[in-house]
């Protein structure tokens, strides 16, 4: 039997390969940042294949599945010393995109005067989930703007979209009648 392509054996030993083929500890901080927009990508893939997700919030979702590839390409390769790359795939109308997402939806949405904590429907929990998730993708790009050039239009990306995400989640229980889950101080 031929082995598979699946897998290399060359991460082995705790390295693996950058774009263009520099080998990197597989904890390194660029690692830790496209690494997990993969992870918030699977949890966005959780509420996309709930049932109860609507259409033109799964096409949004996908659209947003597809940057983040892009942006994990983009991590994934090394910055040259001096040079300032522009983040692959983020055009300038996609920032007033992701915004436009976030009025509607907060347009549809009751008003909130307590802080929200994260539950509710099925859906919303999910969507909360991916929120967090998406927080920390950004903690993670911010640690790598510390050494070296990280587009910052791809950090205002993903600042918006766990605002996005934190609207959503808020629609989805509205939606479904599912009185929000709100903070109490003890």
């Amino acid at each position: 039997m031929a082995k598979s392509n699946l897998y290399t054996r060359t991460g082995d030993s705790g390295t693996t390969s950058l774009v263009g083929g520099e080998r990197v500890k597989k904890n390194d901080i660029r690692l830790e940042a496209y690494g997990t927009l993969d992870e918030f990508s699977s949890f966005l893939g959780c509420v996309l294949s709930d049932p109860d997700c609507p259409e033109e919030v799964k096409g949004q979702l996908l659209y947003v599945q597809d940057m983040l590839f892009n942006f994990g390409g983009y991590l994934a390769s090394a910055v040259p010393e001096g040079e300032h790359p522009p983040v692959w795939g983020l055009t300038e109308d996609d920032i007033p995109k992701l915004e436009g997402w976030i009025d509607a939806l907060d347009e549809q949405t009751p008003k909130m005067n307590a802080f929200v904590l994260p539950g509710g429907c099925m859906l919303a929990a999910k969507t909360h989930v991916a929120r967090s998730v998406c927080r920390r993708a950004e903690r993670r790009i911010f640690s790598l703007a510390d050494s070296e050039y990280v587009d910052p239009a791809l950090i205002r990306y993903i600042n918006r979209l766990s605002d996005y995400l934190f609207i959503l989640a808020r629609y989805f229980n509205f939606m479904k009648g599912v009185e929000e889950i709100t903070w109490h101080k003890h």
